[in-house]
Order: C-alpha cells, then sequence, then structure tokens
C-alpha cells in the first residue's frame, strides 16, 4: 500500500515530493484551480461549512474521511489505485506485453487528446451545476450536489497530474486550457456537446447524473484497461468516486417517482399537488438519456479501432467479459443505412467499439429504469427508455427523425410532436416554479421529492448537512 501524503499542500500518493519539477508545476496550477473554483464553481456556497467526504487513502476499507470543509479549503489531491504486479496489456495488437509507464512515443498525440477529453468533461459539468444550491430541495440534497462538484474538481486534478507528468510542455498547456473553457460558451465551449447543454433545474440535475456520469463510469471501465497504467490507476480510483454522482442522480430522480407515484395511487393529479406528473419526468429522461447515448460517437468508428488495436481503451472489464481479446475476427451485427433504408450487416469488431460500449450503457440503463418502475407499482404506468436513435446529435442518426420506439418519420412530424417527446418551455417553466426557492430547514424537503431512506455516513435525514446560516 503506497503512503498518502495528507498533509503536503497537495495530498497524493505517487509520491509527489520526490520529483521537485513536478511538484512545483503542480503548486503553480494549484492557484489557478483556486481562482477558476471561486468563480465557476457553486454560486453562493464558497464560505459555508459542508459535510463532506474527502478521499484520504486508496484502500477501499477505508479511504474517505467525513467533516465539515468550506469548498475552497477542500483537500483536492491525486490518487491512483494500487499497481497490479506484473500487469500486461490486456487486448490490441501489444496483447500480453507489459504495460508501459512511459507514454509511447506513436501514442503521445491520441493518448493526450483522450486525457484531455476526458479531462474536460469534469470541470464542465461543475460549470453546469453552478447555480442549483440556490433551488435546493433540502440540506440533504444541496450536500450531495457540493459533494458531486468537490470530486469533479478531483478527477480533474487526477487528469491535470498526468499531463503534467507525461506530456511536458504541451501538456501544461492543456492543462491551462481546462481551466480556460467554459460550458455553454459560443467562443470557448467545453469539447462534448452533453457538457454545453444548461442544467438549471433538479430534474435535469438528478437525470444528468443518472445518464451523463453513468456515461462517465463506462469511459472510466475502459480507461481502466488501458495499457497505459498511470492512466489504468487513475481511472480505477475515480471509479470509487463516480459511483455516488451515479447514486445522487438515481437515488433522485426515485425519490422524485416516489412522490409522483404517492400521488398517482391517492387519486391525485400530481401538479395539482405540488409534485411533478410522470409524463414530464419521461420527457426529460428521453432527452438526457439520448443526449448522453451521443458521448460514445458514432456506431462504426475508425478511432474506437485504432484505440482498442493501440491498447489505450479496452472494453468493460476485458479479462471478465471476452474470451477474444485481439478482437480481428469476429463482427458486430448492427443496422446501417444502404440506399437510404436501415438494414441488418456485420461491421468488423474493432470498428464497432463503441457500439459494445454503448451496449454495456444502455443494459445498465435498463436496471436503473427497472428500479424507477419498483416505486410505479401498482399506479399502472411506467417509464420507458426510448431507442437509441432517437434524438441523436452524433453517429448515423443524426440529422434524422426517429419516434421514441425508434420508427422513422418526416421531419414535420417530429417537430410537431415534439413537445409530446422532450421537455417543452412550459416544462421547464413548471418545474422551475416547483424550485423557486431552496428549503434550508433540516429535516424539511420540497413537496416534490419524497425524503431518503436513510442519511450521509450513518447521519439522520435531519443531520444540519450544510451549516447555512453560518458564515
Amino acid at each position: 500500500m503506497s503512503t498518502v501524503g495528507r498533509d503536503e499542500k497537495i495530498p497524493n500518493n505517487v509520491h509527489l515530493s520526490s520529483d521537485k519539477r513536478l511538484q512545483r508545476a503542480l503548486e503553480e496550477w494549484q492557484p489557478q484551480f483556486l481562482d477558476w473554483w471561486r468563480e465557476m464553481g457553486p454560486h453562493g456556497f464558497q464560505d459555508r461549512a459542508v459535510y463532506l467526504r474527502t478521499a484520504v487513502s486508496v484502500d477501499a476499507s477505508g479511504w474517505a474521511h467525513f467533516d465539515y470543509v468550506r469548498m475552497p479549503e477542500y483537500r483536492w489531491g491525486i490518487f491512483l489505485a494500487e499497481p497490479v504486479p506484473d500487469r500486461r496489456i490486456g487486448f490490441g495488437n501489444d496483447y500480453r506485453k507489459p504495460v508501459w509507464q512511459e507514454v509511447p512515443g506513436e501514442h503521445r498525440n491520441t493518448l493526450r487528446r483522450l486525457i484531455v477529453t476526458q479531462g474536460d468533461t469534469e470541470p464542465a459539468s461543475v460549470e453546469q451545476q453552478r447555480r442549483l444550491g440556490a433551488s435546493a430541495p433540502s440540506l440533504y440534497d444541496l450536500r450531495n450536489l457540493l459533494q458531486v462538484n468537490v470530486e469533479e474538481g478531483r478527477h480533474l486534478w487526477a487528469m491535470v497530474y498526468l499531463l503534467h507528468t507525461y506530456f511536458g510542455r504541451d501538456g501544461r498547456e492543456e492543462a491551462r486550457a481546462l481551466l480556460e473553457r467554459r460550458s455553454g460558451n459560443p467562443d470557448t465551449p467545453r469539447i462534448l456537446g452533453a457538457f454545453n447543454e444548461p442544467i438549471d433545474d433538479w430534474l435535469s440535475f438528478f437525470m444528468f447524473t443518472t445518464f451523463t456520469d453513468r456515461d462517465g463510469k463506462y469511459q472510466l471501465l475502459a480507461f481502466a484497461e488501458s495499457g497505459f497504467d498511470p492512466l489504468s490507476r487513475t481511472c480505477r480510483f475515480m471509479l470509487t468516486e463516480e459511483a455516488h454522482h451515479m447514486f445522487v442522480g438515481e437515488s433522485g430522480v426515485a425519490r422524485i417517482v416516489e412522490r409522483t407515484a404517492e400521488c398517482l395511487r391517492a387519486g391525485k393529479d400530481p401538479r395539482a399537488a405540488g409534485a411533478i406528473d410522470l409524463a414530464t419526468i419521461q420527457r426529460y429522461l428521453n432527452r438526457w438519456y439520448s443526449v448522453s447515448l451521443d458521448l460514445f460517437g458514432g456506431e462504426i468508428s475508425t478511432n474506437a479501432a485504432q484505440f482498442f488495436g493501440a491498447g489505450l481503451k479496452g472494453r468493460p472489464k476485458e479479462q471478465e467479459r471476452y474470451e477474444d481479446h485481439l478482437a480481428l475476427e469476429g463482427t458486430y451485427e448492427m443496422d446501417v443505412y444502404e440506399e437510404g433504408a436501415l438494414v441488418r450487416r456485420p461491421i468488423a469488431l474493432r470498428s464497432a467499439m463503441n457500439e459494445v460500449l454503448r451496449d454495456a450503457y444502455v443494459e445498465d440503463c435498463e436496471k436503473a429504469l427497472e428500479r424507477w418502475n419498483r416505486r410505479l407499482a401498482g399506479t399502472g404506468v411506467a417509464l420507458v427508455l426510448p431507442s437509441r436513435r432517437f434524438h441523436r446529435g452524433q453517429g448515423m442518426f443524426a440529422g434524422r427523425f426517429f419516434d421514441p420506439p425508434g420508427g422513422e418519420i418526416p421531419r414535420e412530424d417530429f417537430e410537431r410532436r415534439r413537445d409530446e417527446w422532450l421537455p417543452s418551455e412550459a416544462d421547464r417553466e413548471y418545474v422551475r416554479s416547483l424550485m423557486a426557492h431552496p428549503v434550508v430547514e433540516p429535516g424539511h424537503f420540497a413537496r416534490w421529492i419524497a425524503p431518503p431512506a436513510r442519511g450521509i455516513n450513518g447521519q439522520p435525514a435531519d443531520f444540519q448537512y450544510v451549516r447555512y446560516n453560518e458564515a
């Protein structure tokens, strides 16, 4: 077990103090990060004492410490999972060769691009969510939002460490650029489309952390297989924190659904009772699920084939789930367009790796949906995942129009029925109207969401998770 330097200026378990040049570079980046955090981090809560968990080790049996922290004083750091002795590359052209501890020259640009793209999502989500605290449905939920935010900040630190350590001047410039782009800015937007979408209500936040952070889980699982061992170890530790983000989203939607179900069982109109009707929840689901599907890229991808062949980005749990780790002979059956019609064709497996990853993601989303629908038992209604063709902006279905079950329709039909399938401005106005004021009394919750089954770290639901009225 490597030692965690908790008392250093930058907490870490990578022996940062033994590399003075790297240590100085990261300590110079640190105040730039804090300036970004104060400007673009959670608005209105920088000086509140929040009951947060902080990583203090990489030991799965006890890696986190809970205490009140003011967010600018949070101990962001650099944590890598323990190295696996004699680890070998698990897939691709270099299968079974020793993993790389340094960046292979032929993969330098590709690895840097992958790390930058992943790193860019972390500050982006903080920027998207920065004003949500003003409409929090409870102190419990406010604390969860702020926990997600500080951990996204730590994930940014993880990617910046890789850029500084292994990519020289180029890496330092990329690390600065991660603090210069802004979510939704037309001149300097974030790299991926979903991270430029506004998140101005809590239903969007919970859907985002359910679906978009679940994409993050599968991207991290793919990178955890990487032949570049520092990236693999970084992502393996990040996954321990990403699980909480998905919990926040999935349990948040479940509690909204539970409140809606209570109204339906009582024969009440959810909107009349100050809750969110199921049709609106479904439209939000359709939007965030489809936007998140785009993050996996095109169904047929030469880049995905290159990443797999080079040993840079694999399939989740490669050794456990697959027998053929070269993927040179296999094919993947998918629908493709030929002369304007969809036909089923076998595609070279390496070129279909984005779709393989998307399959695992969809299966995981279906399980989340099953858990939500249990909350609706006895109401006669249920939520459904739309087809992966619906409302796509990337891949072969982009620029075409489909109904939620996946049937192709004319553009004019889609536009005519858009408000049936995606949130309308009236939907957004209604949802925002429920969240006009924060609920800040411990143990109290907004009318549109049910209380959680249990508190954080064994604390009761009426615990003072955020010291809201203290300077």
